[in-house]
């Protein structure tokens, strides 16, 4: 089985999760955070709606270069909605596009002219994954402590009875 093949299942599934989440941000509360030194709601619901396109990125370029990145800025629910959608159109895409030669090769991730680090492709898109199932559970939490209903993750939640998915 090739790489894509084994990914993009686990990517489809995380991705119908993880929609669902940013489905129920509150775009008013998008300067509330939890603690002091916690994430602004809206900047980590951003992030976890950028982070797909990291996919795309480590697919299909040598690197990704943060110097001159903007920054967080607040964005309402149907923008980061659209922004996600786009976002996991095209890494599902680069999925289906890269052979095993691709994802054993190197990516790096830099700021100008320092390299922060460089790993192989395949490890780094499942690291991507991961990254993203780890911010959608701040996210829960996030909601949670908002009083917003929790969506089914990989189960029933206080507020979603849904079956399984898996």
């Amino acid at each position: 089985m090739t790489h894509a093949a084994a990914l993009v299942p686990e990517f489809d599934d995380e991705m119908a999760i993880t929609r669902r989440m940013l489905e129920r941000v509150p775009s008013a509360q998008g300067a509330w955070r939890p603690h002091p030194k916690s994430f602004p709601l809206g900047h980590l619901a951003q992030l976890v709606a950028w982070l797909p396109g990291w996919v795309t990125s480590t697919l299909t370029q040598p690197s990704l270069d943060l110097a001159g990145w903007p920054g967080y800025s607040y964005e309402a629910t149907e923008t980061l909605l659209a922004t996600f959608d786009d976002n996991v159109r095209d890494a599902r895409a680069a999925l289906l596009v890269t052979d095993d030669e691709r994802f054993a090769s190197t990516w790096s991730l830099k700021r100008g002219d320092q390299v922060l680090f460089t790993q192989r492709r395949d490890v780094l898109v499942r690291n991507h994954v991961s990254h993203i199932i780890h911010h959608r559970g701040q996210l829960s939490v996030y909601l949670r402590l908002l009083d917003v209903p929790v969506p089914s993750i990989y189960g029933p939640t206080a507020d979603e009875r849904a079956p399984l998915v898996m």
